[in-house]
C-alpha cells in the first residue's frame, strides 16, 4: 500500500510496482490510508509511507497502523535525508527508508526485499 499526498507520486509508484507484478492500493492521506489498511489488512504486506502529509503526518499514521497491526512492515519515504527522517522511528521494528525522488530500480528492489515471498 502507498500512502502519499502527492497524486503524481502515488500514480508513479503504483505503475512502477505494477510493472514489477506487485499489486498496489493507494491512499491520499493518513486518515484514508488507515481506513484502507483496516479494510484490506489481510491483503497488505507492506506500506510505503510518506512522512510529510497534511492532516495526519507520516509519524502519526505509522503509529496508528502499528496499533492495528504491530507487525506491519513500513518503508518511510521522504525528501529529507535518512538520518533526519528516521530518527523518530528507532526501535520501532521493521522500518525501512526510501529517499525521494525515487530511483525506479531502488524502489522495486527495496519493496521486493521487504515482501520476500509475500506477493
Amino acid at each position: 500500500m502507498v500512502i502519499d499526498d502527492e497524486e503524481a507520486v502515488r500514480e508513479a509508484v503504483s505503475d512502477i510496482l505494477g510493472f514489477a507484478g506487485i499489486q498496489v492500493l493507494a491512499a491520499a492521506d493518513g486518515g484514508s490510508g488507515i481506513e484502507l489498511f483496516k479494510a484490506h489488512q489481510q491483503q497488505i504486506d507492506l506500506v510505503l509511507l510518506d512522512l510529510s502529509m497534511p492532516g495526519l503526518n507520516g509519524a502519526e499514521t505509522f503509529r496508528e497502523l502499528r496499533k492495528i497491526d504491530t507487525a506491519v512492515k513500513v518503508i518511510l519515504s521522504s525528501g529529507y535525508d535518512e538520518a533526519e527522517a528516521t530518527r523518530w522511528f528507532i526501535g520501532e521494528g521493521q522500518v525501512g527508508f526510501l529517499q525521494k525522488p525515487y530511483n525506479m530500480k531502488n524502489l522495486v528492489q527495496m519493496v521486493e526485499g521487504y515482501l520476500g515471498g509475500n506477493r
